[in-house]
């Protein structure tokens, strides 16, 4: 009928934004939105079109074209587009909105401009404080990604650096490669498999040594009991590099702590014991008890300060009646501690487990992925965010 045409024409009026608004009689707004549509329009003439081309191409003629200028900018463009895109859609629901909001009562809206002001004041004024964080995050954090994932999709190498040589698209041959080329293949499933080992590995060390201390802490009988939580904390105080650049000294075959003097004096104190000089950063399996160790006392201290505030919240009537009905410490820390930890603390755990996975410091830091060479670039004890990286 007449008033769903209304509705359907300044919907679609607002195709250009403003229109609509206008069409609706809200001169203001739709002045503002035809502003905005005019400044898209010449953003695009003076540099969208070239950027989206240049997206396409990613030059034509070695330097004098740099390719991955052409990808930034391009990407950039296609950001801006998509923004675009979702206001345009905004614009059209607000268009539709307001034209059945007129269907109903024709003075329902007030087309003044201090009406408006004072709508946008009241209605939008959470989105006024929003979208600006929106658009720094979008451009801080969603372009360098998008950046990154696009040059996945390119020959981008050491070889093919612009501007000397241009980069062209292929597509999902990087990825299918991985798994088509023998050295890649076997370089990936063995980074990959260290990767997982090195994970489930140091990050469980690191939760059963936070829950543990945690536990003996909080015992009622254990004495200077927050002198001690103190002393835990204190890995965690000490910033993570310097205490992985430390422990890479300590461990240094030649001249470390370990070597010449830890492993020293428990052949002194236990002579039967006779253990050998051990080739913590030469020798791959070494190595990789070392870091594993390491990332236990690194990440340690976090665990313990949760599982201490979660201790604390457990009612003791809880362990009382376990006592009553004849439960043993076991039992205790079965049926009660431990399901109460992990009902609080799971998503925190499963985190330490994805940062684990990408824990770059560590890893480059420690021996930068070494000792020696599991081919592709990638050394004994790298994972795949270390083996990326090289």
């Amino acid at each position: 009928d007449k008033d769903q045409k209304k509705v359907r024409t300044a919907t679609l009026l607002s195709i250009i934004p403003g229109l609509g608004q206008l069409y609706n009689k809200q001169l203001v707004k739709g002045a503002l939105f035809l502003v905005i549509f005019a400044g898209f329009i010449i953003e695009l003439i003076l540099f969208g079109a070239g950027a989206v081309q240049g997206l396409i191409t990613l030059g034509t003629v070695p330097r004098e074209d740099h390719s991955l200028f052409l990808l930034i900018e391009g990407t950039i463009q296609i950001l801006i587009i998509l923004i675009y895109l979702v206001f345009m859609a905004a614009v059209m629901m607000d268009a539709n909105r307001v034209a059945k909001k007129r269907i109903v009562n024709p003075n329902a809206v007030n087309y003044t401009v201090k009406a408006t002001a004072v709508s946008v004041f009241e209605n939008g004024f959470p989105y006024l404080l929003t979208i600006p964080a929106y658009l720094v995050m979008i451009f801080a954090i969603v372009f360098p990604v998008l950046v990154t994932i696009f040059i996945a999709f390119t020959n981008y190498n050491f070889q093919n650096v612009p501007p000397a040589n241009l980069i062209d698209w292929v597509g999902f041959e990087t990825f299918s490669s991985i798994f088509t080329l023998t050295a890649y293949r076997d370089t990936f499933f063995a980074v990959f498999s260290w990767t997982i080992i090195w994970t489930l590995a140091a990050t469980t060390l690191q939760l059963i040594i936070g829950v543990f201390t945690a536990l003996v802490l909080n015992q009622p009988h254990i004495r200077f009991n927050r002198f001690f939580g103190v002393i835990m904390l204190l890995p965690w105080a000490v910033p993570a590099f310097i205490t992985i650049l430390t422990f890479s000294n300590i461990f240094n075959p030649s001249v470390g702590a370990i070597n010449t003097q830890v492993i020293p004096f428990f052949n002194q104190i236990i002579p039967f014991l006779e253990i050998p000089a051990i080739s913590w950063k030469t020798d791959p399996f070494w190595t990789k008890i070392a870091i594993i160790m390491i990332q236990g006392w690194v990440g340690y201290p976090y665990i313990y300060v949760l599982t201490s505030g979660i201790l604390q919240s457990i009612p003791n009537d809880w362990y009382e009646a376990s006592v009553i009905d004849g439960a043993t410490a076991i039992q205790k820390f079965k049926h009660i501690t431990m399901p109460h930890i992990f009902a609080v603390a799971a998503p925190i755990f499963i985190t330490q487990y994805t940062g684990n996975f990408n824990n770059f410091n560590l890893i480059y830091l420690f021996n930068e992925g070494g000792p020696g060479s599991v081919g592709s670039g990638a050394g004994s004890t790298d994972i795949l965010i270390s083996w990326i990286y090289k």
